[in-house]
């Protein structure tokens, strides 16, 4: 899993990336049979999004991400909401074998990987693990849909431009939560030995300038960030791409591909 997402990276992540509601908790504790007395890993967590929701839902969560900065901030976030059975590891996708040593076998209820898949060997990730998975428990890669400058919305068009002409290129990069990417998760948890189990939740949600311009920022790796004068001048630019509103509305899709361990 690469780094390089520290620094005022992670504290655009933090602020602007948006977590999940309480229907994606429903539907991934009831795919994994996930319940009050379990212990479940949340791989490339970053922030916390995912890892504190999903820690009041379950015995134990830790998070692990191999940026000590985005640790940092998540580690503040769950003191601040009081939080207390959540804790933080410094590791990456390659770390996986070692800690299901340090666990043992069958402690796990569920390995969770959230817009992240794409930096890891998924291959090898869900392969390592299984043995630290309890019956019925499993993997689950749960992802926001079409990033914020790939939308089928006029905003997100505007969005992209502006994006492009800021670094000079096209931009078309999915980070794999595309049909195709998608596809890549299904085969590799089958391949792995698991029964794949899928489904979706839908909603429309607001999406501010800030969040938007924000969001873009937190996919960015800590020296490919513009400096502060260029990155108000580009929130000017998508601001008037817009015609100067505000607020949009994203019709957000979070795709649940899971992988159920077999008996």
């Amino acid at each position: 899993m690469a780094r390089g997402f520290g620094g005022e990276v992670a504290t655009y992540y933090a602020r602007h990336r948006r977590g999940y509601p309480p229907a994606v908790l429903d539907a991934l504790t009831a795919a994994l049979a996930l319940d009050a007395d379990d212990t479940v890993i949340d791989l490339g967590c970053g922030t916390g999004q995912l890892t504190i929701p999903l820690a009041a839902r379950v015995a134990a969560a830790i998070g692990m991400d191999p940026e000590p900065d985005m640790l940092a901030i998540a580690r503040a976030a769950a003191v601040n909401g009081g939080r207390t059975n959540v804790t933080w590891l410094l590791g990456a996708d390659d770390d996986l074998a070692a800690v299901g040593r340090l666990l043992g076998t069958g402690t796990v209820g569920a390995l969770t990987i959230a817009v992240a898949i794409h930096f890891m060997d998924r291959a090898a990730a869900f392969t390592a693990a299984r043995s630290m998975l309890r019956p019925g428990g499993g993997v689950a890669v749960v992802t926001n849909g079409a990033p914020l400058w790939l939308q089928d919305t006029d905003w997100s068009g505007a969005l992209r431009a502006c994006l492009e002409r800021l670094l000079g290129h096209p931009v078309t990069a999915s980070c794999q939560t595309d049909e195709a990417g998608r596809r890549l998760n299904q085969e590799a948890l089958v391949r792995a030995g698991y029964r794949y189990v899928e489904s979706v939740v839908r909603y429309d949600a607001p999406l501010t300038v800030d969040d938007m311009v924000g969001g873009v920022f937190s996919a960015m790796s800590a020296d490919q960030l513009p400096a502060l004068e260029r990155r108000a001048a580009f929130t000017a630019e998508v601001r008037d791409a817009l015609g100067g509103r505000e607020e949009v509305t994203e019709r957000v899709h979070v795709w649940l591909q899971c992988g159920v361990l077999k008996p």
